[in-house]
């Protein structure tokens, strides 16, 4: 999706594979710069430890990258939201399908 749409985007090294990778994408275009974590879930909400947000966060920052949480639901396509949007379950911040679609926008949408 970002290279049909001129962006230039690299995945990180070990995302998916190792625990302490902080984001799975770097991705920028035209001096915006985004750090993204990318989820997906056969079900209706994907939990994702404080931790891993945190990390995710502090890496953003250093880096200066804009957070962003892409969630992918079956049958429902990608969604990209703030990490703000996230709800908090207590142990874990929750994205549901239901926040993806209040609050979440699509590719072009968001990557405006």
């Amino acid at each position: 999706m970002f290279i049909e749409n001129f962006f230039r985007a690299v995945r990180v090294a070990g995302s998916g594979m190792m625990d302490n990778t902080s984001c799975d994408l770097i991705a920028g275009k035209e001096g915006k710069k985004y750090c993204i974590e990318c989820k997906a879930s056969k079900k209706t909400s994907k939990y994702i430890t404080k931790q891993q947000i945190e990390e995710f966060m502090i890496f953003s920052d250093i880096f200066q990258l804009e957070p962003v949480i892409a969630v992918k639901f079956n049958r429902q396509g990608w969604f990209f939201l703030s990490p703000r949007d996230l709800e908090d379950s207590g142990k874990n911040w929750l994205v549901s399908l239901k926040i993806a679609q209040e609050k979440g926008k699509r590719f072009s949408q968001f990557f405006r």
